[in-house]
């Protein structure tokens, strides 16, 4: 047995080998020291080899899901080795086989990938400077190709989001580091552009990859070998659910990078949670493929608009017809795409089976309710339809409610199979038989508690207690004693016995080669079952929409050709619904114009007052638009778009030896070099991180950058006042101030956009707010008095470690004077609540 597992364990070297002995999944030497350390289960030890004892240790079989959920999560990749030869014939250990390596990237079970996102696999290459991409969704199906720059890398990497990469062993590109995922290491020779180019031919039964514009990515083809054999590798067999190409151009999407995925929080929350973000807000799809094809809508925006435009007609004529019916019954329907691909993979259980035929039976009252006359739903309409002979091969092979597994049985209908409902009969005729034989035996020895009885240990068997084991008959054969009674076995039982056991498991096999017939019968109808995958996917996820927009009083926004942002009336989505949540108040709505003429906003305004909501606000609302969703405003007209950059927020990136201002001036850098005339910018607090000339003269360079030479859509927000003297000299900038109301020593913030420049940024009130002691308040608001009055003056500058001024120190010694009058053990309660009167009274003026 040992020998046949190191032969096993030499194809996976780096990989834990799960090796199937009985009802158990054994791991040996270091890979049991590996998954004791993992997963915290028991080592033990049995045997020897080589001298040393056999280290090992294993999980249950009906419980591996959970530990390999646990192993992925960690990055671990899992070779199975499962039992394939016949117990019952074999010579020496039973033969074992490694039928699949479950890896991040490449999971297809149920129970190990998340509901509501795609799993990708992604292969990385380089040539010159040009990378290619290639990724895989085992349990869809998708298949895509892609190439770029350096700079452009990040922004595909953010937007694909893969659960593990395969690169070249010498090639680690920078963005990698960023990146949330599985690195695998594959050998140089894998990467091949020749070997890609056949591999994806054949995948796709074609001559040639001109037909998908893709025939000259040879950089992408030799990531796209490395891909297919890796995948290929960890399933065992060939892909044949992987039928189609999506070739994807960074000039055909709208350029976001990971600043602007993470900034504006689009799929995760800065913190690294699901929730409060826009996905989550958007997501109330009924279907797990509804949720994923609304994920790939919202971080693959198309720049050209006519999806988006067809899917805002659809969106439109759902809310006019109602879905609250439709999306009744879309809850109803099964995983069709993941279903699919496990019926390829021939890894589908008998229940999703039927749960594609429940699916398929619900078609006919779903096209019922999907209105016709729209472009998009009525092609939605034409891929509702598929073949009835899948739903009649389901309905005439699967048992009306199969078994979990197809190793329990109960899977085939009955009257499909005749040699089957023989072999079931014999087992089903197993009660009537032992009735029979127990009245009979009675009869015959006169022992009147006589049993006859079945265990799946012992078999059949005749039960006599003590009393009457003077009567046993000179035919019955002693097969087990107990404390009180005794066990028999009759030849006619022994019959019996082997008839019907062997039927039991005739029956199981009979029912595995039909169900595999299934599977076989099932492959040549996996290219309408991806179609109808798809169809249902985005009735789901349109019908989403149009409950958010319903609910959420959203807008159909309108495309012009001419270059604008103009939205009235708007609000950031996922912060209207928080305080909605909260009941912590109404969301102020804003309007923002940029045209032709205005290009480019400088914002000002006190800290808290919603300066980067109201930036985060607008860039939301372009993208839900590009993604073909209505969007929070009451009116909203968009010219072209190509980009949406930010820089917003400080933080560093120490790992990767970079500090909060490097980290600033790189993305700065970044949108200095990408954006263009139809680029949407949104710049906050730029120059933050260093002394105040020098980032002040950044500042002003970058946003005069900006206006003259980029011409992007910019909004700019900022603490230095004397970029208020910005639109003076720059034609196409305005100010704009958020606007606050001091009260005394209190500041009300109003949230609204107002014209003209901020005249303070009140951040001592903000301070008290946040808590600071008001010793210290008092003492930053004489120093600031101090400051705002020598720049009036353009005296010296002021020392800010200076003692407070006199009046500050006036009042302090005031306080310590009537503190010093104080003897708190000799006050009476009235007399220590009028004391404190005092105090506070002191405190405050």
């Amino acid at each position: 047995m040992m020998a046949q597992y190191f032969r096993l364990k030499e194809g996976f070297p780096e990989t834990l080998l799960f090796y199937r002995m009985g009802d158990f999944y054994e791991l040996f030497f270091d890979d049991a020291r590996k998954a004791h350390r993992l997963l915290d289960i028991t080592l033990t030890t049995r045997g020897a080899s080589g001298g040393e004892p056999v280290v090992m240790a294993g999980v249950p079989v009906h419980s591996v899901e959970g530990y390999l959920a646990r192993l992925i999560k960690m990055g671990e990749a899992v070779a199975i080795a499962e039992q394939v030869g016949d117990v019952a014939t074999a010579k020496g250990p039973v033969e074992r086989k490694v039928v699949r390596v479950v890896t991040p990237g490449t999971i297809t079970d149920t129970e190990l990938l998340d509901e509501r996102s795609d799993t990708l696999l992604l292969a990385l290459s380089r040539h010159r400077n040009t990378y290619g991409l290639a990724w895989l969704g085992l349990a869809s199906g998708q298949l895509g190709l892609a190439e770029c720059g350096e700079r452009e890398l990040g922004s595909w990497l953010a937007r694909l989001a893969p659960a593990e990469v395969l690169v070249d062993r010498e090639e680690q590109p920078a963005a990698l580091r960023q990146l949330k995922a599985a690195r695998t290491q594959r050998p140089a020779w894998q990467f091949d552009a020749g070997l890609g180019l056949r591999k994806l031919c054949e995948q796709l039964g074609v001559a040639s990859l001109v037909g998908f514009n893709a025939q000259e990515l040879s950089t992408a083809h030799a990531a796209a070998a490395a891909l297919l054999s890796f995948a290929e590798h960890t399933q065992g067999r060939a892909l044949a659910h992987v039928h189609t190409l999506t070739v994807e151009r960074a000039t055909d999407l709208l350029e976001m990078p990971p600043a602007t995925h993470r900034n504006l929080e689009l799929t995760e929350t800065l913190r690294g949670e699901r929730s409060p973000t826009l996905l989550s807000l958007l997501d109330t799809c009924a279907s797990g493929m509804g949720s994923r094809a609304l994920r790939h809508w919202l971080t693959h925006p198309l720049r050209e608009r006519t999806l988006a435009a067809q899917r805002h007609a659809a969106i439109t004529e759902l809310m006019a017809q109602g879905f609250g019916t439709l999306r009744d019954t879309l809850k109803h329907i099964s995983d069709v795409e993941r279903t699919t691909s496990r019926i390829a993979l021939r890894q589908v259980r008998p229940r999703e089976l039927a749960g594609l035929r429940h699916t398929l039976q619900a078609l006919p009252v779903l096209l019922r309710l999907i209105p016709p006359g729209v472009e998009l739903l009525d092609a939605v309409r034409a891929d509702l339809t598929p073949d009835p002979a899948i739903e009649a091969l389901l309905q005439r092979t699967l048992a009306e409610e199969p078994g979990v597994q197809v190793r329990d049985g109960g899977v085939i209908a009955t009257g499909l199979d005749p040699d089957l409902d023989e072999l079931r009969a014999i087992g089903q005729n197993c009660d009537a038989f032992l009735i029979d034989l127990e009245t009979r035996e009675r009869a015959r020895t006169g022992i009147g508690n006589l049993r006859v009885q079945f265990n799946k240990v012992h078999g059949f068997y005749i039960e006599v207690t003590s009393s009457g084991l003077d009567r046993i008959p000179s035919d019955y054969q002693r097969r087990q004693t107990l404390k009180n009674a005794e066990r028999f076995i009759t030849p006619e039982l022994k019959t019996f016995e082997d008839k019907a056991l062997s039927a039991q498991d005739r029956a199981l096999a009979r029912e595995k080669w039909l169900y595999e017939q299934l599977l076989d019968s099932l492959q040549g109808f996996l290219q309408p079952l991806a179609a109808l995958a798809r169809a249902l996917a985005t009735i789901d996820a349109l019908a989403a929409l149009a409950e958010r927009a319903t609910t959420l009083d959203w807008c159909r926004p309108e495309f012009v050709n001419h270059p604008c942002i103009e939205i009235e009336a708007g609000r950031h989505p996922v912060v209207q619904a928080r305080l909605a949540e909260t009941g912590a108040g109404d969301f102020i709505a804003n309007d923002c114009r940029l045209d032709a003429r205005t290009k480019l906003l400088v914002i000002t305004g006190p800290n808290m007052g919603g300066k980067s909501t109201f930036m985060r606000q607008v860039a939301l609302i372009a993208l839900l638009a590009a993604m073909g969703s209505f969007v929070p405003a009451k009116c909203c007209r968009l010219g072209p778009l190509d980009a949406i950059h930010t820089r917003i927020g400080a933080a560093d990136d120490l790992a990767n030896a970079q500090s909060t201002f490097m980290l600033e001036m790189t993305e700065a850098a970044q949108i200095i070099h990408s954006a263009t005339e139809h680029s949407l910018v949104l710049m906050d607090e730029i120059g933050r991180g260093t002394s105040t000339f020098d980032g002040l003269a950044l500042a002003s360079a970058i946003a005069a950058h900006l206006h003259d030479r980029n011409k992007a859509f910019t909004l700019f927000a900022t603490h230095y006042f004397e970029l208020t003297e910005f639109p003076r000299q720059h034609e196409r900038a305005l100010n704009v101030h958020v606007g606050a109301v001091e009260s005394g020593e209190d500041i009300v913030f109003m949230h609204a956009i107002e014209p003209g420049p901020a005249s303070r940024s009140y951040g001592v009130q903000v301070a008290r707010l946040a808590g600071m002691p008001p010793g210290l308040v008092r003492q930053a608001r004489a120093t600031l008095q101090a400051l705002e009055t020598q720049s009036r003056a353009g005296d010296a500058q002021v020392d800010l470690f200076a003692p407070p001024p006199a009046p500050v120190l006036a009042a302090r010694s005031e306080l310590d004077e009537a503190l010093s009058h104080i003897d708190p053990d000799a006050l009476t309660p009235r007399e220590a609540l009028d004391a404190l009167y005092r105090l506070k009274k002191l405190q405050t003026s």
